[in-house]
């Protein structure tokens, strides 16, 4: 289970005094905490699904990715280090992601099996896309090909 494998992770850093590692699981570890305490008044008393850490990891990911950009723009090289080295720590925690090959032909399966026909069916394929694909998928990408596929 992905909750056990980022606290055994913690304390494994922790051990080898791994500052940066350290500082990125406790990050990860609040923010589920958070969702997790939100997620009791939908019910859900023993915590979010495996589904939604690893789309709270993703979208960590992606504003990295979005703070290294401003960082470089800023001249901040070293805070964009900074960044790269905790997406690295946080996608261990990822399943392999998809290729661009592969995420055309999961999209094409999966407009096919749902009969859309246009854009007004974006959402439905975006919906079952991140159903099925929760953490494998770059859903920013994956988001442009199904607006092309639909076209």
């Amino acid at each position: 289970m992905l909750r056990t494998r980022l606290n055994e992770a913690l304390k494994e850093a922790l051990k080898a005094r791994d500052n940066r590692a350290s500082a990125t699981l406790r990050l990860i570890l609040a923010a589920l905490k958070d969702r997790d305490i939100a997620a009791r008044t939908r019910g859900l008393g023993e915590g979010i699904p495996e589904e939604e850490i690893l789309q709270m990891l993703q979208s960590m990911i992606k504003q990295r990715r979005e703070s290294i950009n401003l960082y470089e723009q800023g001249g901040r090289l070293e805070l964009a280090e900074q960044e790269q080295e905790e997406i690295a720590i946080i996608e261990r925690f990822l399943p392999v992601q998809m290729d661009e090959a592969a995420t055309r032909e999961a999209i094409a399966v999966t407009v096919q099996e749902l009969g859309a026909s246009g854009i007004k069916d974006m959402g439905r394929v975006m919906t079952a896309l991140r159903e099925k694909f929760a953490g494998r998928m770059d859903f920013g990408k994956a988001s442009q090909a199904v607006k092309a596929a639909l076209s």
